[in-house]
């Protein structure tokens, strides 16, 4: 579990783009794969096994989001007891993060977190999305500039250097 783990949870968390729902999504994926083990036929295979239980089971949470309306976890109760203000600005920042990964299409989302939170290389990400190699750095540059764009208005497509 604990070799596997990281990719999961990037894979769950590129398509939900929410830490609970990715950490959510993981759980139940080990407890599927872990009931299902008898169905892997190639051990070798294990992780891309997993990882498509983890991406099923995302796209799945995905669906059961637009039948029922969650409501976000305010700033206040999300906050840690050490010092509420620092606690208060990265709840706040990694909000606006999710805010903006969720104005991204699904495809450069799952790459930019695939690549720059996951640690997945190009290839690695192409053989899990079913694209090429060009296109996964196609869609990280697309992704990356989108959020500069959102993240920093002043930054981003629009800005023309003199």
């Amino acid at each position: 579990m604990r070799r596997h783990y990281r990719a999961a949870y990037a894979v769950a968390l590129s398509l939900l783009g929410r830490q609970a729902d990715a950490e959510d999504a993981c759980q139940e994926a080990w407890l599927r794969a872990l009931e299902r083990l008898d169905d892997l036929r190639d051990p070798r295979s294990f992780r891309g096994w997993l990882l498509r239980i983890v991406r099923h089971g995302a796209l799945n949470l995905i669906e059961s989001r637009r039948l029922r309306a969650v409501e976000p976890l305010d700033d206040e109760r999300a906050a840690g007891v050490e010092d509420p203000r620092q606690d208060l600005r990265i709840v706040r920042t990694r909000a606006r993060l999710e805010t903006a990964l969720a104005q991204l299409e699904p495809a450069p989302r799952q790459v930019v977190v695939l690549f720059d939170l996951g640690g997945w290389s190009h290839r690695e990400i192409a053989q899990q999305l079913g694209i090429s190699e060009v296109m996964s750095r196609q869609h990280l540059f697309q992704a990356r500039r989108r959020l500069r764009g959102l993240l920093d208005p002043g930054e981003g497509e629009d800005r023309h250097e003199p």
